[in-house]
């Protein structure tokens, strides 16, 4: 698990440059992903961060590959959904390690402003490590989210009225501190906060170990786990969205959930495109055509809570939402789902667009029987045929 390699690297002063936001996740299956947090923007997803891979591919070989050797099927694993091998060894690139992390929060009450001040911290990667947002909804997302954040947070905002909500955002940002580099963080923080549009009073900051604040969520996870919200359903949309289509996306999110009563978390960050490589399996948006190097996710982490009435039927209308969202917001705003579920081997076929072809190529070079995956739709499993026989015993000898 990434948690494991961390602790690992660190006790040589070394970590790798891209993480997920929870750390107990197996290194081969945010690998089969891409793998995304607040240090995309910077370095790439994790999948941009590979050195070199072991992978058993559905022929059954077990073959060694990197950007040099077996590229295709290198690039084919990469955020290839399991489709094409199991990710069985992983050489990540790593990094010296901070020792300390400046991380500061600032509050808005403007969507402009937000996505704004986020793209002006993803242009200053000399200055700024990480960075992330979210909106808050209510109390309670303003709770949650506070949970790991070891501040003193003096933001009391009126959320308005069930049909005449108020909506905040909130924007979080890190410097890592390298103390053998004579880094000044509060100075950092002072530059890039002047040039910022946050609500008056409402900018934040703390200094944490480097460990701790990659593990922040471990910290809400212990919090759910101790009022019994970890185990509940977590009906979960996460979505590519092309720059252009941002604020209508937001529109579009807030005519599908009800603000008074959501439970969770909708994080909202920018990527840039050009850190991810387009040889890989993942798909992402076409680009627009204007500034088309900035994307965003927008994660809508949702929990479905029976104890607060919402049951099967709650969570099958809450799906329904989501579908509706992911539709629309892919038809007229050219957004694409991360973390993809489609029913039919045609919806994954209009996911991929024009990647699709070198997908099935890429699944017909390395699984041809269709073995990896069947779960999840994307090509129905073939009977072994006489031909497929001969072809497997070949390869084996």
């Amino acid at each position: 698990m990434w948690i494991e390699l961390l602790e690992q690297s660190l006790e040589l002063g070394l970590a790798p440059r891209s993480w997920t936001d929870y750390l107990y996740l197996t290194v081969g299956g945010t690998l089969s992903n891409a793998g995304i947090s607040g240090q995309t923007f910077k370095h790439g997803p994790q999948i941009s961060n590979v050195l070199q891979l072991e992978v058993v591919t559905g022929r059954g070989e077990i073959i060694k590959c990197s950007p040099s050797k077996d590229a295709d099927l290198f690039n084919a694993v990469l955020g290839g959904l399991g489709q094409f091998g199991i990710i069985t060894r992983a050489r990540i690139l790593l990094q010296e390690a901070p020792q300390k992390v400046k991380w500061v929060r600032a509050f808005y009450d403007d969507f402009s402003f937000f996505t704004m001040d986020q793209e002006l911290l993803v242009s200053m990667p000399d200055l700024v490590d990480y960075a992330e947002g979210f909106i808050v909804l209510n109390e309670q997302s303003l709770r949650s989210s506070s949970i790991a954040f070891p501040a003193n947070v003096d933001f009391s905002p009126d959320f308005g009225t069930k049909n005449n909500p108020k909506i905040y955002y909130c924007i979080e940002f890190a410097i890592h501190d390298y103390q053998n580099k004579n880094t000044n963080g509060e100075q950092v923080v002072e530059v890039i906060s002047s040039q910022m549009n946050h609500t008056v009073s409402q900018l934040y900051s703390v200094e944490v170990s480097y460990f701790d604040f990659l593990n922040r969520v471990r910290m809400e996870e212990m919090s759910l786990r101790s009022i019994g919200m970890w185990e509940v359903h977590h009906p979960w949309l996460n979505m590519f969205v092309p720059k252009a289509g941002i604020g209508d996306f937001r529109d579009l999110l807030m005519d599908n959930i009800s603000p008074d009563s959501f439970e969770g978390l909708i994080l909202i960050y920018p990527l840039l495109r050009d850190k991810w490589d387009a040889n890989t399996s993942v798909v992402l948006p076409d680009p627009g055509s204007s500034d088309h190097r900035v994307m965003y996710v927008v994660g809508i982490l949702r929990s479905a809570n029976p104890d607060d009435g919402c049951s099967h039927h709650c969570l099958q209308e809450l799906l329904v939402r989501h579908r509706h969202i992911a539709a629309t917001a892919g038809a007229r705003l050219g957004a694409k789902q991360y973390l993809a579920y489609h029913s039919t081997p045609s919806g994954w076929q209009e996911h991929f667009g024009r990647r699709w072809e070198r997908f099935a190529e890429r699944k017909a070079r390395f699984d041809p029987l269709r073995i990896l995956g069947p779960g999840q739709g994307i090509f129905p499993r073939r009977p072994l045929s006489n031909d497929d026989d001969a072809a497997y015993g070949s390869s084996a000898t």
